[in-house]
């Protein structure tokens, strides 16, 4: 075993300070011209097929791969995945595997990526202090900050597992019914659709019925973190949310990023979240050890950079997250996924939806092109990428991507 705080080096040549070194290593689906369908690593800007290659370099680990999804390899636990994690660095870097394993790499950019798990339930949370403040005066003209509750407990609303998406695939406008400005209540296309800038969580183990998980226990179940992009029609977010929270402004589409980037990658990233006041009731303390990540994420809109979010800025962490999640009892599923709600920052260049950006289509954003935004056109294309620190260099979490279409 390699021992902490050391780098490897592969003989694919792959640098160790590459955002896709053998410190990262994210795991993906992807079918090939013949409908077949094969697990996924990523080292450097190649590919390796991990269905063949555990089938010949480790019959063993097969099982995990075989269906060519993530869904067994998140089933089987921490134990299995420390195990696949390590063949796949060995295979990657002791020459005695070079001559099976070559064969099996492919160019990364030539992929057709697949969604790569199967979404057993989809939850997304509200955890950012500045983001809320902002919603919550832009919802509610008059309010001074976020509602009484939210430093109390991780904000969040069940969303629609069947609309999750993997990046690349295009968001068509949705339609619902809004108010206008002077009363009138209409039923159409939105006309204030959104991308909002946010971190996913990817559930492996579960959990059972009736029984929680504390903050401890997040390394045991949750697999890795993906991006995602959690696509929302404020027009009719705003007039639905009338007493209760999001429903069909936020159902009709969330895209996730291809690659999930497992924890173990993600040892360097972990960091202090900000202050909290008041002090989290018991089952949220998570004051044990640093729970916040250090993850830079960059929102592109047509190919220029509109948002620099930081994910440090999170009040609410991801332990916290999944702890609330299961305090009533609420079962975990291989599969389930959970999300961060909108990161977002104290300055505009760091807010990580329109809705901030613009505030509510109040403060323009002009384009580099001359074009001006409120909110998204047909036709736009938004990407959303992030690092994090690692030994050597940063690691990228990949990206989310996805273009407006027309209703």
């Amino acid at each position: 075993m390699t021992a902490p705080g050391t780098a490897l080096s592969s003989w694919t040549g792959v640098p160790d300070d590459h955002p896709f070194s053998l410190g990262n290593l994210p795991y993906g689906s992807a079918s090939d011209d013949r409908g077949g369908t094969f697990a996924v690593t990523r080292i450097g800007d190649l590919a390796l097929d991990l269905t063949r290659a555990s089938a010949v370099a480790e019959p063993d680990l097969l099982p995990l791969f075989a269906r060519g999804t993530l869904d067994d390899l998140l089933a089987a636990g921490p134990p299995k995945w420390t195990q696949a994690r390590a063949a796949v660095k060995n295979w990657l870097t002791d020459p005695a595997y070079r001559d099976a394993i070559e064969p099996l790499l492919r160019p990364a950019a030539g992929l057709d990526l697949r969604l790569p798990f199967t979404v057993a339930d989809y939850a997304d949370f509200y955890g950012n202090e500045h983001h809320a403040a902002n919603a919550s005066r832009i919802f509610r003209p008059g309010a001074t900050g976020a509602a009484p509750n939210w430093r109390h407990l991780p904000v969040g609303y069940h969303g629609c597992a069947g609309t999750v998406v993997v990046s690349g695939t295009a968001i068509r406008r949705p339609q619902g019914q809004y108010r206008d400005a002077d009363g009138t209540v209409a039923f159409g296309p939105s006309r204030r659709l959104d991308l909002e800038a946010e971190v996913g969580f990817v559930v492996g183990s579960g959990s059972a019925p009736g029984s929680s998980v504390a903050v401890a226990g997040f390394g045991a179940h949750v697999f890795g973190a993906c991006l995602v992009n959690d696509w929302s029609a404020r027009d009719i977010q705003m007039w639905e949310s009338t007493p209760l929270g999001p429903f069909l402004g936020k159902s009709f589409g969330t895209s996730v990023s291809a690659w999930i980037t497992p924890l173990e990658a993600l040892n360097e990233a972990w960091i202090a979240p900000p202050a909290r006041d008041p002090a989290p009731l018991a089952h949220l303390d998570d004051s044990a050890r640093p729970n916040g990540l250090d993850l830079a994420l960059e929102v592109r809109l047509n190919g220029e950079t509109i948002a620099t979010p930081s994910f440090g800025t999170m009040y609410w962490t991801p332990p916290q997250m999944l702890a609330h999640l299961t305090s009533g009892g609420a079962a975990l599923r291989p599969g389930d996924l959970f999300a961060s709600g909108t990161v977002s920052g104290p300055r505009r260049e760091e807010r990580g939806c329109l809705l901030e950006y613009t505030w509510n289509g109040a403060e323009p954003l002009t384009l580099a092109d001359g074009s001006v935004r409120t909110y998204l056109e047909d036709g736009d294309e938004v990407v959303i990428t992030a690092t994090a620190p690692a030994l050597t260099g940063r690691i990228a979490l990949g990206e989310v991507r996805g273009r407006v279409t027309p209703p």
